[in-house]
């Protein structure tokens, strides 16, 4: 199987009110736009999409129709303290605090209008304990200098 593209799609009955939300505070553009369905795309970063589906369409069985829920989106990015301070000035709910994880993050979590739990993240340094678990090529670098 040769796999040419991933995205997550959440399903919701908040269509628009989703999108907006991603392409407001995360730098989505729509790239396919029904009261059904929406295509996200990065503004910065092409292979960077996401969807939103109403949870109810036909087109999903009945069995898995719903809201999404047990969902972690993660978002790497450069400059994670700009971003905190960036959405928490927006409103957005922080729900874990901007802060050093010793397995190699620095991050903090919101959420969007569906519950759905954001984690925003720079990769940092793990402590020795952590970093004996990483792949060598998955091993987060120092950050460069400034």
């Amino acid at each position: 199987m040769k796999i040419t593209s991933y995205y997550p799609v959440l399903m919701t009955n908040r269509v628009s009110e989703t999108a907006d939300f991603y392409c407001q505070h995360f730098g989505f553009a729509p790239l396919f736009n029904a009261d059904w369905y929406v295509h996200l795309q990065s503004r910065e970063h092409p292979s960077v999409n996401l969807a939103i589906l109403d949870g109810q369409h036909e087109t999903i069985p009945a069995a898995g129709r719903g809201q999404a829920g047990g969902l972690l989106i993660n978002f790497e990015v450069e400059d994670v303290e700009d971003v905190h301070d960036r959405l928490r000035a927006e409103g957005l709910p922080i729900l874990l605090s901007l802060r050093d994880e010793a397995f190699g993050q620095r991050h903090f979590i919101t959420s969007d209008p569906n519950g759905v739990l954001i984690d925003v993240i720079r990769p940092i340094p793990p402590s020795a304990g952590y970093a004996a678990q990483y792949d060598v090529k998955a091993l987060p670098a120092p950050a460069a200098p400034a």
